[in-house]
């Protein structure tokens, strides 16, 4: 993109709420379901006469969002009728709010919120080869699960102006999400979706440029990339004097284009009416009041807090405000350790056992894990046995390659460490005679190697002290040997 051109990016994301049953239906909300048309009932598959409930719960964590994200609560809402015909919509109308949602305003990593609001999703037509299996030749197939499963919708202002920028907040979103419990936020499987409404402009413009809408976006890497090309799409249309087009345009993950869907529909396209049937929202000062007591700790709250108490990298800190089953492993790792060492934080002891913990954390644990392919839920070593490893080596009870050992056994079989250690045999050997003895041991035995170090060569040293590390199964302290050694060495 050329800076001679001014980038302006809204974003708008849907995301599947966790409630147990559908927004307007009794019906189950799970979006695990394999089978078809199985968690419906006439409510949610838009039978004549059948009237919609309200669902508290929904309306709840809507609300919820709406506080974390430090969103005005508005109290007086109401839903509307969004009409317009589709195949996966059987009422030929979706029950949403319009003018009067439950949240307005909020910021999310400094992108400000113009609103969150609450609607029924749309059924899942299957156009693929499944359909085509039961149906020969070209047919599309309904499945009405997700027919009425609540959805939040967030609409933000037009503030973002890169595609890392837009991929950045939708993954902030999502953490968000997760960590109140609002949504799964899963986009394999569709619980979050993103649309993107992409303009440019040149700079000496003062109006926004067309917008072009882009759809059917299922991955933070494919938010990224299809704002990347829609932005050199519509560069190249300018640069040629030619006006862009307002429509909505879908995503082709497999080509990396996007494509046109339809001419941009407006509001006043919808019709938007309220809707008869269900009754307007009201919420007291005490209501909100209660449900801010209700939020946890929120992601930029917990990446500040980790950063601060332990000093750790950032490409740490960001695992663990990712994967919250390791930040609480994490957590209850250095707990155990303070208990253990009996020390302040503060002390030159704890912060060599935080940096030990770090190390082994992050190149061991970490990487065992990678290579066994377990994640935090399957782990089977306990914080409090992987804080007595680390205390272990801090204490030079076990050396550090016999500790590497430990930490698979336990990733493989769980276990404490002291009893491995103990039935084993690996406790750390530094007792200077029985090193004595060993290394002489091994001199006796290595004669090239002692005379390559007699004659300068330094790195012969370090085979000598290989060899007693293998006599001893890495249980020695490699420092005694090293000064042990040397000392024996110059002596003959």
């Amino acid at each position: 993109m050329q800076n001679k051109y001014i980038i302006t990016i809204g974003m708008e994301v849907h995301a599947e709420l966790k409630t147990n049953s559908k927004m307007f239906c009794n019906s189950k909300n799970d979006p695990d379901e394999k089978h078809p048309n199985v968690n419906i009932c006439p409510v949610c598959v838009g039978h004549p006469g059948t009237l919609p409930v309200i669902n508290a719960e929904a309306v709840r964590l809507v609300h919820r969002v709406g506080v974390a994200l430090g969103g005005e609560i508005q109290k007086w809402s109401r839903f509307d009728r969004k009409n317009y015909f589709y195949p996966d919509l059987p009422k030929g109308y979706q029950i949403s709010q319009y003018q009067y949602p439950l949240v307005v305003n909020g910021i999310l990593n400094d992108i400000h919120i113009t609103r969150v609001h609450l609607e029924e999703d749309t059924a899942r037509s299957i156009h693929e080869q499944y359909a085509r299996n039961i149906h020969k030749g070209d047919s599309t197939l309904v499945d009405f699960n997700r027919s009425g499963v609540p959805l939040m919708e967030l609409v933000t202002e037009p503030d973002i102006t890169s595609a890392k920028q837009a991929r950045e907040f939708c993954e902030e979103l999502q953490l968000l999400l997760q960590y109140i419990g609002a949504s799964d936020a899963n986009m394999e499987k569709g619980q979050m979706r993103c649309e993107a409404n992409i303009s440019i402009r040149p700079e000496e413009q003062k109006e926004y440029g067309t917008k072009v809408e882009v759809k059917n976006i299922n991955s933070f890497k494919a938010v990224e990339q299809a704002i990347e090309f829609e932005l050199a799409r519509q560069e190249k249309i300018l640069e040629k004097g030619e006006q862009i087009k307002q429509e909505t345009r879908g995503w082709d993950e497999n080509k990396g284009i996007t494509f046109s869907q339809r001419s941009k529909e407006s509001a006043h396209d919808y019709r938007y009416f309220p809707e008869p049937d269900l009754p307007p929202l009201t919420f007291t000062d005490e209501y909100i009041e209660e449900l801010k007591k209700t939020i946890p700790e929120l992601p930029w709250q917990k990446r500040k807090r980790l950063q601060e108490e332990y000093d750790i990298a950032p490409l740490l800190t960001e695992t663990l405000v990712r994967e919250r089953a390791l930040a609480s492993f994490w957590e209850k790792t250095v707990s155990e350790l303070k208990e253990w060492l009996d020390v302040e934080k503060e002390s030159d002891k704890f912060v060599e056992a935080i940096r030990l913990a770090v190390n082994y954390f992050t190149s061991d644990l970490l990487g065992l894990m990678k290579e066994k392919e377990i994640v935090a839920y399957e782990l089977l070593v306990e914080p409090e046995n992987f804080a007595e490893l680390i205390k272990m080596i801090l204490n030079k009870e076990i050396s550090s390659r016999v500790a590497k050992d430990i930490l698979r056994h336990m990733t493989e079989a769980g276990g404490d460490p002291s009893v491995i250690v103990k039935d084993k045999g690996l406790e750390q050997v530094s007792d200077e005679g029985t090193l004595l003895e060993i290394i002489k041991k091994v001199v006796d035995a290595n004669p090239k190697p002692v005379a390559d170090f007699k004659a300068g060569k330094q790195q012969a040293l370090q085979a000598l002290i290989g060899q007693v590390m293998k006599e001893t199964k890495g249980a020695a302290n490699p420092a005694m040997i090293r000064e042990i050694l040397t000392k024996y060495l110059d002596n003959i």
